[in-house]
């Protein structure tokens, strides 16, 4: 399959612009460049704990922005309210499989696989999914994380995940 490219779309100039003032062609680097080699249980453990601070990060954010609200609608009668795991819990899902699934079918790669240069691809080999295959490839991640330690045995790096939805996470620059 070799190298895969994405067209840079600041290349629409005019042909002058493509040339040096000696008239030797201007080449540019790929926007991005995509490898075959897939991506090792490190690199993808250490993305998908980046992953989960983020997820935790918007967690954060919706209950400090909850209790902003209750504060508003009452100041008097304002107080913390007790944990209630079934709400984090759910929330936490929520949002885990609501960042995986956009993030996955938009540009295959989510914020710790952009830190770390890998993106996931359809087993065509193209850069996005569908919509379908990230929603289930996410509510994988999500519900059986333990899977990505399948990468450690698979000669060709896959997790569970990527076995069921038929999918490959690759080294991207």
């Amino acid at each position: 399959m070799g190298h895969r490219t994405v067209h840079d779309p600041a290349s629409h100039h005019d042909s002058a612009s493509h040339h040096d003032s000696a008239g030797y062609p201007i080449t540019r680097p790929p926007v991005v460049l995509d490898t075959d080699r897939s991506a090792g249980i490190v690199s993808r453990a250490i993305a998908a704990v980046l992953d989960l601070l983020l997820v935790l990060a918007v967690m954060g954010g919706l209950y400090v922005g909850w209790l902003m609200v209750r504060l508003i609608y009452d100041v008097h009668q304002f107080s913390l309210p007790s944990a209630n795991p079934f709400f984090t819990a759910t929330t936490f899902v929520a949002v885990s499989v609501i960042y995986l699934t956009g993030c996955w079918c938009v540009s295959g790669r989510t914020l710790g696989s952009v830190v770390m240069g890998l993106r996931l691809v359809s087993r065509k080999g193209t850069p996005r999914v569908r919509l379908p295959v990230a929603l289930i490839r996410a509510l994988i991640c999500v519900f059986f994380s333990v899977g990505l330690l399948w990468v450690i045995v698979d000669p060709r790096r896959r997790s569970v995940a990527d076995l069921v939805m038929r999918t490959r996470v690759v080294y991207s620059r």
